[in-house]
């Protein structure tokens, strides 16, 4: 299996400083800063990087899931919302939340979610991110 890289630097103190992070690929690349992290400031931040690779995981691993039950979906659209918090005298990001919407035919709503429940749980994102509560709804479309 491959091994996926990236990078990021980061110049200057906290505050003041400016980051920039790219994959190899040239697919992702980015700027983040203090004030796109913790404020509403211009730019990405770890927080949306990480809500992006668990929507597209998740996605993924729903859809394969979805597969071995008989139930091929046509369709998943996934949402995921990731924030930091402070905790003591840092912080820490301790929920995502999932709000995926799956169009599958012949599947009933409960079968949807109790799917959707145990891929939150085995999706390789998920599974790396062991100590981060993951919630998801599932509707079906």
């Amino acid at each position: 299996m491959p091994t996926r890289t990236a990078k990021a630097i980061w110049e200057g103190t906290i505050k003041a400083g400016k980051g920039h992070y790219e994959t190899p690929s040239g697919s992702l690349r980015g700027s983040y800063s203090f004030v796109s992290r913790f404020e509403n400031g211009q730019g990405s931040n770890p927080e949306e990087l990480l809500a992006a690779a668990e929507a597209a995981c998740f996605s993924m691993a729903l859809s394969l899931e979805l597969e071995k039950a008989g139930k091929p979906p046509k369709r998943i659209e996934t949402e995921a919302a990731c924030s930091i918090e402070k905790e003591g005298a840092g912080f820490a990001i301790k929920t995502i939340r999932l709000s995926t919407r799956a169009e599958v035919p012949n599947i009933d709503p409960d079968e949807l979610a109790t799917i959707a429940e145990t891929v939150k749980k085995t999706c390789p994102v998920s599974r790396a991110l062991a100590g981060v509560e993951i919630e998801v709804a599932a509707t079906l479309i």
